[in-house]
């Protein structure tokens, strides 16, 4: 180590202390951490070419006043850095960063006490740093600014000279900034209130207060000084209360409001007080329009009476099987005869009055013919009854169209009757 710099640094701490015992009775700065955020600057030569010449560096510091203008600090600092060696030192060069760590103890030397908004300062120390397998000695020096903040926390603006005091040491700058925190705030102190006087009957209800069970609340002797109680705490006291041991109303006498159907929905919310109901009926039960038995809410057709086995709706198939009877159909031909047209117009109708229902047609052949020109034949005519559908109006989508060419007879196909009775539509609703 330098021994100008040793010297130099028992002068001021000689210094120091006199100045210390000199303001024993001016306050001290509290224990306080700070964060610290930095630049470490090294010279730049063209030897030190790769390596790092400046680089950010994070700290912290611990503080603590040890006289008015006189803060005692242990500083750390971490960076990532090529430490740019003398060359004269034949250090190997670096060729990636290591971690570099270092750690001094110094005093700020305060032109003025913690009171003050501004208050410039000196600095000196000594630390250690460490980097890769090196250890380094230097000795901090510097000016610094504090500027007071709120509830005992300062904001620091520094610079430091980080002189050499070991042989492997390279000089450089530190400039930075770091905001303390106190470790622990002001406690404030209780505000002692006067003892209430000693009353003989602090709450005027006519009993004293020892006999009195709630002596700041007026009450009855009967109840020991306390009001009646109310047990179910719906506002009721228990001797005005109907049923003291359940919640109600005071229109009910301290009862809850009845339910007479038993169906959970209390009678001043119940549109049927009488007959159990569900809630998005107000109280009454499912209705069921067209009374035919099948209640609104799975009823498809609500208005108009029908049987539960077609959801509610009509049974409309007995009227298409008459009217499909009528589609017949001459030997490998697929025009409907015009006397079958009336019959296909009352089925449009029918699916207009029912939006809600399909059609399913199939069309048959007799066994004349071969298989695969009967299976075209039994679609086609299925296709020719939905095409008249259609133009009148019925929607395309509400139609699927089957052809079973001669595999569902109805009558016998070795006679000339039974043929012309096979070749048929038939009209199948679903609902």
């Amino acid at each position: 180590m330098s021994k100008k710099v040793i010297g130099l640094s028992l002068i001021l701490f000689a210094a120091l202390t006199s100045n210390a015992q000199e303001q024993k009775v001016n306050k001290n700065k509290p224990a306080s951490i700070a964060l610290k955020a930095s630049i470490l600057n090294f010279k730049k030569t063209p030897l030190t070419e790769g390596l790092t010449v400046s680089t950010p560096a994070l700290g912290l510091q611990l503080l603590k006043g040890i006289a008015p203008k006189l803060d005692a600090v242990v500083n750390v600092d971490m960076s990532s850095l090529k430490y740019p060696y003398y060359v004269s030192l034949k250090q190997t060069k670096a060729t990636t960063n290591t971690l570099y760590a270092a750690l001094d103890t110094r005093v700020h030397i305060k032109l003025a006490t913690d009171e003050k908004a501004l208050v410039p300062y000196g600095i000196l120390g000594i630390g250690l740093a460490k980097e890769a397998s090196n250890v380094l000695a230097y000795a901090p020096m510097g000016l610094g600014l504090q500027l007071k903040a709120k509830q005992g926390s300062f904001l620091n603006l520094f610079g430091t000279y980080h002189a050499e005091a070991s042989k492997l040491t390279k000089m450089h700058m530190n400039y930075g900034v770091s905001y303390s925190f106190p470790l622990k705030l002001k406690e404030k102190k209780a505000i002692a209130l006067p003892e209430a006087p000693v009353q003989a009957d602090q709450d005027d209800d006519g009993v004293s207060n020892d006999i009195d069970a709630c002596p700041d609340r007026a009450g009855l002797l009967k109840y020991k000084g306390c009001p009646v109680p109310d047990e179910d705490g719906d506002g009721i006291n228990d001797e005005n209360d109907k049923c003291p041991n359940a919640e109600g109303t005071i229109k009910y006498r301290g009862c809850p409001v009845p339910d007479t159907d038993k169906d959970g929905i209390p009678d001043d919310q119940d549109q049927c007080p009488t007959d159990a109901g569900l809630t998005g009926y107000k109280g009454c039960p499912i209705p069921d329009t067209d009374k035919d038995g099948v209640n609104d809410e799975v009823d498809t057709c609500p208005t108009i009476a029908g049987i539960a086995a077609n959801n509610g709706c009509e049974d409309l198939q007995p009227s298409l099987s008459t009217i499909a009877a009528a589609l017949k159909f001459e030997v490998g031909q697929a025009t409907i005869a015009p006397k079958s047209l009336s019959g296909l117009d009352v089925v449009v109708n029918m699916m207009t009055q029912y939006p809600q229902t399909n059609l399913t047609i199939t069309g048959h052949t007799d066994n004349t013919g071969k298989r695969k020109i009967n299976d075209a034949l039994s679609l086609l005519r299925a296709k020719k009854v939905q095409a008249y559908l259609v133009k009148k109006g019925l929607a395309i989508n509400r139609t699927t169209l089957v052809g079973l060419a001669d595999t569902q007879p109805i009558a016998d196909n070795a006679t000339k009757q039974g043929r012309a009775q096979n070749r048929r539509v038939d009209l199948t609703i679903k609902y």
